[in-house]
């Protein structure tokens, strides 16, 4: 800066919280799980690397107050230096009815898709099934994410802003289907569509179109390699993931033995959590968020 320039916003410290909202994550990047470090990687690439960066000593410190999620919008209350908490209002575009048809074309013809994402984990492919439906999971463009604060910093994205894209990553970590709600799509809403179009599919075209690690999963015969293990995140509802993948050849007192291995699932993440030292987290019940009136839109990213 010149010598001439002057901040019309001398620097402010923010009221101490008493149970704010910090991240788990203490230093370094924010986000464990490769989706949520990419939701930061594309607001970052948006120019906006040094304005988040005021953002993560706010998410870090706990002074976001609290975050609800309704559908494809955020709510949030972050204490900045003022008495009254601000109000950010963070949306994303939600995607084009046509658009999710054909993402859901391409996802059911890869049973592994559903398989992965049944055991809350991203596969890294998903970007390209987007892409290829002329679509993006992700913002592709500020065009896509709206923001609104009710504080009077008119950067966008403001501190207040920024610590709640923190928090929301982490949010991301636990509940991978998050992204898709954001965009448009529940995860009951997901999961069904691809139910449906595996359903409808004829025995003969699903052979061709299957993935082949999907075929063979009980042959073992490799082709698992590239299948994700996820002991971080919540497990979906016994035998989900085991149902898409269909019945095993073998019975055990005329049993399937993808029913009898169903149960097993929980026990093993819950096991696998354990010995890597990874504690059992609270459900995903989401925090509610603080009274308080509604203040006036403080900025709107377009």
């Amino acid at each position: 800066m010149g010598p001439w320039y002057y901040s019309p916003f001398p620097p402010s410290v923010p009221r101490p919280v008493k149970g704010g909202l910090k991240t788990r994550s203490k230093r370094g990047a924010i986000g464990e799980q490769w989706w949520s470090q990419r939701f930061i990687q594309v607001l970052e690439e948006m120019g906006n690397a040094s304005r988040l960066q005021r953002g993560k000593r706010y998410a870090r410190k706990g002074q976001v107050i609290g975050i609800e999620i309704r559908g494809g919008e955020v709510q949030a209350e972050v204490q900045g230096s003022a008495a009254r908490p601000y109000r950010v209002t963070i949306r994303l575009s939600p995607l084009s009815d046509a658009g999710w048809e054909r993402v859901f074309d391409l996802m059911a013809a890869q049973a592994i898709y559903a398989a992965q994402l049944l055991a809350g984990d991203v596969p890294h492919e998903v970007e390209e099934v987007f892409s290829e439906a002329g679509m993006s999971l992700f913002p592709a463009s500020e065009k896509d994410i709206r923001t609104d604060c009710t504080c009077p910093d008119w950067e966008n994205p403001c501190k207040h802003i920024a610590a709640v894209y923190y928090l929301l990553a982490e949010r991301f970590d636990e509940d991978p289907f998050l992204i898709f709600t954001l965009r448009g799509r529940s995860r009951d809403e997901v999961m069904e569509a691809l139910r449906e179009r595996r359903a409808a599919a004829e025995p003969e075209a699903t052979v061709e179109r299957v993935s082949p690690s999907a075929d063979r999963f009980w042959e073992g015969d490799g082709t698992l390699a590239g299948f994700g293990i996820n002991i971080t995140g919540n497990v979906s509802s016994e035998g989900e993931v085991l149902k898409m993948l269909g019945d095993s050849p073998f019975t055990i007192r005329g049993e399937n033995l993808s029913a009898i291995l169903a149960p097993a699932y929980p026990a093993a993440q819950k096991y696998a959590r354990r010995i890597a030292g990874i504690p059992d987290r609270p459900g995903q019940g989401e925090e509610p968020t603080a009274g308080g009136e509604r203040g006036r839109t403080g900025k709107s990213a377009k």
